[in-house]
């Protein structure tokens, strides 16, 4: 399709499993589904992704080591502000954070990225909301 417009695009829904897959493929294929990229009629300044569901976010693996060497910047604006914290720390406290913040860094960084972000949603745990999404697709 080459004019493709806003109603032709058709949305499905994708549940990945986090389980032992390593945070970078798996965020990867994650950004992919949501800019809509693996769809033959991708275009470029349309959001054209699926939904996509990631459960068991605090079993994801990360290689070498990265789980007490990687850290996590935030700043709160004032002098001598700057929080660290690794991986592990992350891990404990909010695990929807890895996946969230790997994806969100291989989306682009515009408006439309920030829409596309919109339709990830990460859970701890195997349990979803999203279970009446998944019939006839997925």
């Amino acid at each position: 399709m080459k004019n493709v417009k806003p109603k032709d695009i058709k949305r499905g829904w994708h549940l990945i499993d986090a389980n032992n897959q390593i945070l970078g493929r798996l965020s990867s294929g994650v950004a992919t589904h949501l800019m809509g990229k693996n769809k033959n009629y991708y275009v470029s300044h349309l959001d054209t992704g699926d939904f996509v569901v990631v459960i068991n976010a605090e079993k994801v693996k990360l290689s070498g080591k990265k789980e007490s060497q990687k850290k996590y910047y935030r700043h709160s604006g004032y002098p001598g502000g700057l929080y660290v914290k690794t991986a592990a720390q992350t891990r404990s406290s909010k695990p929807e954070f890895l996946v969230r913040h790997a994806v969100r860094g291989m989306l682009p960084k515009t408006t439309l990225g920030k829409q596309m972000l919109k339709k990830l949603y990460v859970y701890t745990g195997s349990q979803h909301k999203h279970n009446d999404k998944f019939t006839g697709n997925g």
